[in-house]
């Protein structure tokens, strides 16, 4: 039996249902990450669980426990917000000693877990300071050590990180995957940022319009994405998503991306698809990550399955550790990702190479993966 598990849920508005038949199951320890742009019932479902919004039907068991009804202060949960909610008149150790406090624990004993939290946290330096005095990062390891000093049965993240700079969201994005490594705890989290999705969990669950798309291991999510919407949304640049129809030479499926102004490229079906529903004449979507996108120098070595192809170069974006290069095929902008030293210039013809092991195809019809 799974430690959280999620059945049929659904949340209306009146006639507006915002959750439409959610099913979700977190082992305990496990951190289950619920992804999707903004407006797609993810911070809804949160709240769901940690009881600020009534369910309209369905299940939510921790442990084997229905709480639907119950109370949020009887759920055992911790949430910790975006907006981190300090007591600004109370010092640091008092905002994360405040919760225990009001349910009677006695003070050596609250003491005693608001140092082994700030230790972990390594806030011990801040406890005598008041929130004012605190940077955003600061902040959010306090707003943190006050849900951790609980010892709750699960965590609810709600947007944690949005009000952070770039890197300092880096920085606190290391610090939750540490602690989550270092305590074992179970972990809920909201983001609309894929990365952050993608760095953190162990479970991914990517919603649109109220409706699971996909869950699944970062890996399953991204490399096998189930349709067209979660292969756009998750990953960054976005997959490679081109029009091409399938030609069959001798029984076996082909793949053909037109170029206005060169040869089409003929490629052999991606290992990933079932060549069953392949008809000849059939219009597919061709997906590929920007990683297998590249050149024989830059060509990950235990691809089995390659086809080069020459392009003009649209533009060339250093990035670092790495070289964005944009061209075109059929009809679309094509990232590629290859090495920071790539000899590579504007305007100039290239040899691109596509790594098929890496290569999706979607039926434009259904949108679902091929």
């Amino acid at each position: 039996m799974a430690f959280l598990e999620i059945t049929g849920l659904r949340k209306r508005f009146g006639s507006l249902e915002i959750l439409k038949g959610i099913d979700l199951a977190l082992d305990k320890g496990g951190f289950l990450v619920l992804v999707g742009p903004s407006g797609c019932g993810k911070s809804t479902l949160l709240n769901t669980i940690a009881g600020l919004e009534s369910i309209s039907s369905g299940d939510i068991r921790i442990e084997g426990q229905q709480i639907n009804d119950l109370h949020p202060s009887k759920r055992d949960i911790a949430m910790v917000f975006q907006s981190y909610a300090l007591y600004p008149n109370m010092s640091v150790a008092q905002n994360m000693a405040f919760g225990m406090e009001m349910r009677g624990v006695p003070k050596a004993e609250r003491d005693k877990a608001v140092a082994g939290v700030a230790k972990t946290l390594q806030i011990e330096h801040l406890l005598d300071r008041r929130p004012s005095q605190l940077s955003g990062g600061q902040r959010q390891r306090v707003a943190m050590g006050r849900a951790l000093v609980r010892q709750p049965r699960v965590f609810l993240f709600d947007e944690p990180l949005s009000n952070l700079d770039a890197k300092l969201r880096v920085d606190m994005r290391v610090e939750i995957k540490r602690l989550h490594q270092v305590t074992g705890t179970t972990i809920v989290y909201v983001t609309h940022d894929q990365i952050e999705a993608m760095t953190l969990a162990t479970k991914i669950a990517v919603l649109k319009d109220g409706e699971l798309q996909q869950v699944g291991s970062p890996s399953e999510i991204y490399n096998f994405p189930t349709n067209l919407f979660v292969a756009d949304f998750m990953g960054s640049p976005a997959m490679n998503l081109l029009d091409s129809k399938v030609t069959r030479a001798d029984g076996a499926p082909r793949i053909v991306l037109e170029r206005k102004d060169h040869p089409p490229i003929v490629l052999p079906a991606p290992p990933s698809a079932d060549a069953r529903q392949l008809a000849d004449g059939a219009k597919v979507i061709f997906g590929i990550r920007p990683e297998a996108v590249n050149d024989r120098d830059s060509m990950d070595r235990n691809a089995k399955t390659v086809a080069t192809f020459s392009a003009n170069v649209e533009i060339v974006e250093p990035a670092g550790s790495d070289t964005f290069v944009v061209t075109h095929i059929a009809g679309k902008e094509v990232t590629a990702r290859m090495r920071a030293d790539a000899d590579v210039r504007v305007g100039q013809s290239h040899e691109f190479a596509f790594n098929l092991d890496k290569a999706v195809l979607f039926d434009p019809a259904t949108t679902r993966r091929i």
